[in-house]
């Protein structure tokens, strides 16, 4: 019988060095107390845009502002998708704006600066080798053979059962091979990817901290992610994990899309015993269609890929949304670029007059009265905030009435009042206008208390867990934490007939066992193979083995 640790050398036969070793290797940074080390991270495939600008100018004046570091990585692992040439193109432009790197990535032909590189991630595959066979000599990742086919069967199967898709638990089939079976498969030259075992679930949350957001509270990673490509070079989650580790990162800036990846981030540090960096995720810049009206998150394709472009080495052309992107810039002289000439200036009586012919419409809220105000009459964040303030000290403007409006929406479609709160907090109202609001308005549990019972009556074909854990999700949609959703649904589900081993649920299981077993039993197989094939079968349907084990017993049903 094979081990951990000799399927980890079947698979790194070359891999000598160790975890240890690369601590060594990469030891802390010599820094003062309260330094950030920060960087920007880019993939080679095309040129800087205003959101990545947006990340680096806040990674670039964190670290500096604490006598820390910021570096240059770059995330080069998606070959498909570089573009050559463009990781110079984005050190260039970067060092136009007077973003230059303390050390990493300077350029292709250009000597690296720093002692924690490389800091090109295909040039550091030894370094993510070493991690992935120190996981799989601790049981933390495996072999998966599954091709295309197979994740798509497995797909479709969870689509008709209606749980959340994914290589997860009982569907992450590779996950309980044997040793053995994973030896043999290698030694046969079968094409395989690692995945890293998770050890969480779902339907648990945890808390965690984000320098914009504060505290949050999320859902547990069970997801078995690939960590390791066929073409043997690393995901980006866990090449996030190795570089951000040794190269000593304890601050990381980016958009607010990859917070769906941070339970996975975050229990990649935990498997690893490592302390995570401190995350901030960024809200998005917004712009106004110009079609539509609408405000809609700044893209690339619609708002243009070049940000700037050099022409002649002197000449430079700016593109729309560079511009805006400007009005961000925190605290920095722009004379030296040339953006001063670009500013149009925009007098307090024009932004007023906008202001009232908004308000005369519908009620706004002071995020989105600066927003308009930022986009449509191009006026800078601080001055639109002075304007909106110094129009509420004067009286023209009553931010309670948007209040009122917003709280009686949400409380109609079932938000909890956590929620309200820190939807009120987003669109930055005054905190005295918001506990004044709410302390006025009764939130209680009857919208949320007839959305259930909706949801109850659509899926009443469901199992127990399938239902529970359907309108668990619709919970934490709408603010609930756990603790509050328990107490929701136990009652509410009492209520319409559910319990977690009620007859409805096993006289459906009993049909389930009866019918497969009609069908199986018909198939000229060995017996065993029968008997796999029908736990097989019941349980992608989401009943467990003691379960369906009992019914067998019950109903006295073997094959011979």
């Amino acid at each position: 019988m094979h081990t951990n640790e000799e399927l980890a050398d079947l698979i790194f036969p070359d891999i000598h060095e160790t975890v240890e070793d690369l601590e060594k290797r990469y030891p802390p940074r010599n820094l003062p107390e309260g330094a950030l080390v920060t960087r920007f991270a880019p993939s080679p495939t095309g040129f800087l845009h205003t959101g990545s600008l947006f990340t680096a100018l806040i990674a670039y004046y964190v670290a500096h502002m604490t006598h820390g570091v910021y570096f240059f990585r770059l995330e080069d692992t998606d070959q498909k998708r570089e573009i050559k040439g463009s990781g110079n193109e984005l050190v260039d432009q970067l060092a136009w704006f007077g973003l230059k790197q303390d050390e990493g990535f300077m350029g292709e032909g250009r000597d690296e600066q720093g002692n924690y590189g490389p800091y090109v991630q295909s040039h550091r595959g030894h370094i993510y080798d070493i991690v992935i066979k120190d996981l799989i000599k601790r049981g933390r990742a495996y072999p998966c053979f599954c091709t295309k086919e197979d994740l798509d069967q497995l797909r479709l199967v969870q689509e008709a059962n209606k749980v959340v898709p994914g290589y997860y638990g009982e569907y992450a089939t590779c996950r309980n091979k044997t040793i053995d079976e994973a030896f043999k498969l290698i030694k046969e030259g079968k094409p395989y990817v690692i995945r890293f075992k998770s050890m969480g679930d779902h339907n648990k949350f945890f808390k965690c901290h984000d320098l914009v957001r504060g505290t949050l509270s999320l859902p547990e990673n069970d997801q078995d992610i690939i960590i390791r490509k066929g073409n043997n070079l690393p995901t980006y989650h866990f090449a996030h994990l190795c570089d951000d580790h040794f190269m000593r990162t304890n601050c990381v800036t980016r958009g607010e899309e990859w917070l769906s990846s941070l339970p996975i981030h975050l229990e990649l540090f935990k498997t690893m015993g490592w302390e995570a960096p401190q995350y901030a995720h960024l809200p998005v810049i917004l712009v106004q269609d110009k079609e539509t009206g609408n405000k809609r998150k700044l893209s690339k394709q619609k708002n243009g890929k070049v940000i700037i472009e050099f022409t002649d080495g002197k000449k430079v052309k700016i593109s729309e949304d560079a511009y805006l992107s400007m009005f961000l810039y925190p605290g920095k002289t722009l004379t030296k670029t040339g953006f001063d000439s670009l500013v149009k200036t925009t007098d307090e009586k024009i932004g007023r007059d906008y202001i009232n012919s908004l308000l005369s419409r519908r009620l706004y809220s002071p995020k989105e009265l600066q927003n308009k105000l930022i986009d449509v009459k191009k006026m800078s964040y601080v001055d639109s905030s002075l304007l909106i303030q110094k129009m509420v000290t004067e009286g023209y403007i009553d931010f309670s009435l948007y209040a009122q409006d917003r709280v009686e929406s949400l409380k109609l479609k079932g938000f909890s009042r956590e929620y309200i709160y820190k939807d009120l907090k987003n669109n930055r109202l005054d905190s005295a206008i918001i506990d004044n609001t709410l302390d006025k308005t009764e939130i209680d549990d009857e919208a949320i208390i007839r959305i259930l019972n909706d949801e109850i009556r659509k899926h009443s074909s469901d199992s127990y867990v399938k239902l529970k854990d359907r309108l668990k999700y619709l919970l934490y949609t709408k603010g609930y934490d756990e603790g509050q959703s328990e107490s929701l649904l136990s009652k509410l589900m009492m209520e319409n007939g559910y319990f977690s081993s009620d007859s409805r649920q096993k006289d459906a299981l009993r049909k389930a066992v009866l019918s497969s077993y009609d069908k199986i039993k018909r198939l000229k197989i060995e017996p065993r193979k029968k008997e796999q094939k029908l736990y097989q079968s019941l349980l992608y349907k989401g009943f467990s083995r003691d379960e369906i084990l009992d019914v067998i017993k019950e109903e006295d049903l073997y094959f011979d």
